[in-house]
């Protein structure tokens, strides 16, 4: 992991600012743990910019005694920094993590996926990949040292991509500089997820028509 930039606070309220983010946004959290048998974890909205979201992301996964643990994600993507904290707290649990996007995972949420031993996209998702984004404030030389930053978190980004899907980093990253969109399917054919949700649907009304017949028939 390379070392964060000097002005880190200066950019989280930077990024906070570009997004417009109200003041109430501070007592909201990116996740939402759900304790059960098999502990759930929802990630939506945007992920970090705040000092704790991603702290206490992982505070809640390293507590986490389960052999299981759901993942599901809806989330445009947020803060790089925040997503790689998350990402290392669920790579790294014992658990066998299975990963679901519900909807979106765009950004910094498509490379936490990766950290899903099973990678699930429901039948609409979609994935979104492109370079980390930057917003710099300060002196040159601290914007130089952002873009620098930024260039080098791209290549770790892919090469996560690489790691899971195949390939080479080189080829993610040009996939990431061109901001490449996957639907369901695309997403597991270029190696970012393993499959597609299928709904398994009980009888239809017909048949369950038929059935309630048949018993009324033979009580």
């Amino acid at each position: 992991m390379i070392q964060q930039p000097s002005n880190l606070a200066e950019l989280r309220a930077a990024w906070r600012a570009v997004n417009d983010l109200p003041a109430s946004a501070l007592e909201e959290s990116c996740f939402r743990l759900v304790n059960a048998a098999t502990p759930k974890l929802y990630v939506s909205g945007m992920i970090g910019g705040f000092d704790l979201d991603a702290q206490e992301f992982v505070q809640a996964v390293h507590a986490l005694d389960a052999k299981a643990i759901d993942l599901h994600i809806n989330s445009p993507g947020g803060f790089v920094w925040d997503t790689l904290s998350m990402y290392e707290a669920l790579k790294s649990h014992a658990a066998t993590v299975t990963g679901y996007v519900d909807g979106l995972a765009a950004s910094a949420a498509s490379f936490l996926l990766q950290a899903a031993d099973h990678r699930v996209m429901a039948t609409g998702s979609r994935t979104m990949i492109h370079d980390a984004q930057l917003v710099a404030i300060g002196s040159p030389a601290q914007v130089r040292e952002a873009a620098d930053v930024g260039d080098a978190v791209s290549n770790d980004i892919a090469s996560i991509y690489a790691e899971r899907a195949g390939g080479k980093p080189a080829s993610w990253r040009a996939a990431m500089s061109a901001t490449t969109w996957y639907s369901a399917t695309e997403t597991v054919d270029a190696g970012l997820a393993d499959r597609v949700a299928t709904k398994t649907s009980g009888p239809d009304n017909r048949s369950r028509l038929i059935l309630a017949r048949y018993r009324a028939l033979t009580a």
